[in-house]
């Protein structure tokens, strides 16, 4: 079947200085130490992450697809690089290149890449420019954006203008957790990852039910990235805090929570087979979309092995989870894309061999 990994990530090989072009610091540059490797370092000289050739290089990411038997991949930037606390006019310069990079990316093979953009959602009239651009100009179904922006929800009033844009367009949103909260306290043992960011996810999916969102905006397509975070496994707690306390929580008239697992979409990065089974019960499958965080460790690298492996799972809600939940959400047809004639293991060894080969 047509498999579409809705979730990834690319970024540019190399960019002139941020901190010598705006005029001050707080940017991420890339330190190219050895062929294929790359450290993403902010511009005071602290280290951030690691990559490889693979989150930059496409013909290293088509490798990797091939290798597992990936027929489509959505990527969009790394969420560090979002920069929403710079100047509006900074961010917006530097989305443009971003954006240029990732059209050219998609452009050159359409076929089986598709991009996202990026837009400086700190300022509303930038932010839609942007997404005019995005969508007419470089050809992208949709966008990414932040799971909150410099601290404002995403209910924020300053931000329907954007939904209403998107709507209208008929652009999707992808959202992606950063800049989470509580972050201060959970630096130790990687917890801003593994604790923060599902929290995180979640904080955003309930500021825009409970700030009527869903309700303003029906034809708004929106992602949450990573399973939709600890939603769908608090979704009670949370439907029952809107019946107990309306004073609180239905400040805006909204239904019972429990009513919009069908207004969005969710990626299926739940690592677990059990956790999967449990989302399936909570959300329908044509709003989960297969999807792994490539290429970065904490994602599904195994690129749906785990999904494709159960055998409880009948053909049709695999076929939700590998295509046709993503072309949902994509607003896409499934006739843009070609389906690939599935690869021996021979050819697969083969595709490794030559990825090993060209970071060496």
């Amino acid at each position: 079947m047509l498999k579409i990994d809705v979730h990834a990530h690319i970024l540019p090989q190399t960019w002139d200085s941020l901190k010598d072009k705006y005029g001050y610091g707080g940017f991420i540059q890339l330190h190219h130490h050895q062929k294929g490797r790359a450290k993403m370092m902010r511009d005071d000289g602290t280290f951030f992450r690691e990559i490889e050739e693979n989150c930059w290089n496409p013909t290293a990411i088509l490798h990797d697809m091939d290798a597992h038997n990936v027929d489509v991949m959505v990527l969009c930037t790394v969420p560090v690089l979002f920069k929403y606390w710079a100047k509006p006019e900074h961010t917006l310069d530097w989305h443009i290149f971003l954006n240029n990079h990732l059209a050219e990316v998609q452009n050159s093979h359409p076929q089986r890449l598709v991009g996202l953009g990026t837009i400086p959602m700190q300022d509303t009239d930038l932010a839609i420019k942007e997404l005019e651009r995005c969508v007419k100009d470089c050809g992208f179904p949709g966008i990414q954006i932040g799971s909150n922006i410099n601290g404002k929800n995403l209910d924020h009033p300053d931000f329907s203008p954007i939904y209403q844009a998107a709507q209208d367009l008929g652009a999707c949103i992808m959202v992606h957790p950063w800049e989470m909260a509580g972050a201060n306290r959970m630096k130790p043992y990687f917890m801003e990852w593994l604790v923060g960011m599902p929290a995180e996810t979640t904080l955003s999916i309930c500021s825009m039910i409970f700030g009527g969102v869903f309700d303003r905006f029906p034809r708004l397509r929106v992602l949450f990235a990573h399973a939709g975070g600890s939603f769908p496994f608090t979704v009670g707690r949370i439907s029952h805090g809107w019946h107990a306390r309306p004073d609180l929580c239905d400040i805006h008239r909204i239904n019972d929570p429990r009513s919009y697992v069908d207004k969005f979409w969710v990626d299926g990065i739940t690592h677990d087979d059990d956790a999967l089974r449990f989302l399936l019960q909570v959300m329908p499958s044509h709003k989960i979309a297969y999807g792994t965080d490539y290429p970065f460790p904490l994602g599904d690298l195994e690129h749906g092995k785990f999904i494709e492996q159960m055998s409880d799972l009948d053909i049709l809600t695999k076929e939700d989870l590998f295509h046709r939940s993503a072309l949902g959400f994509l607003g896409l047809p499934e006739q843009r894309f070609q389906r690939r004639k599935a690869q021996s293991e021979q050819e697969i060894i083969a595709a490794q061999i030559m990825r090993t080969s060209s970071l060496n």
